[in-house]
């Protein structure tokens, strides 16, 4: 399991750094979009930040991924895969397939590191058990 999940990170980081850096540098070819996807996109452009906001979100996100901040990774990364997926869904299906295997990564990961998660689904507003307290620090030898 432990080759999996370090392999979905690198390949889910690697997928957001790349494509939230060609928002900016522009290296990678952009297919025809449908004319419902070009109308989102231009009124997405049209706001002057969300655009960069996106862009800047994939490549903060994947790098977390990349550096081993796996739980915070994909919590930040979390609502821009739902709007890639809900995006090829309605507006272009035919970049579905790439789009449901970012989300499957995304979700195998979230699995894998449940426990970073747990405090976030109790009512219990106290420190979760799962949490160590601090440990005092150990006499020294005299």
């Amino acid at each position: 399991m432990n080759k999996a999940a370090t392999s979905a990170r690198m390949l889910l980081g690697l997928i957001f750094t790349v494509f939230g850096l060609n928002g900016f540098l522009h290296f990678l070819p952009q297919p025809p979009m449908p004319d419902g996807a070009v109308a989102f996109f231009g009124a997405l452009f049209a706001t002057g930040y969300m655009v960069p906001l996106i862009f800047a979100t994939q490549v903060a996100g994947g790098l977390l991924l990349l550096f081993g901040f796996v739980p915070l990774g994909l919590v930040v990364l979390a609502p821009v895969i739902v709007n890639i997926v809900s995006f090829h869904v309605f507006l272009a299906p035919e970049g579905l397939g790439l789009a449901l295997v970012v989300a499957s990564l995304e979700l195998f990961l979230a699995y894998v590191h449940r426990g970073a998660y747990r405090a976030l689904f109790t009512t219990d507003s106290a420190a979760p058990e799962s949490v160590p307290a601090s440990r005092p620090l150990p006499a020294r030898a005299q």
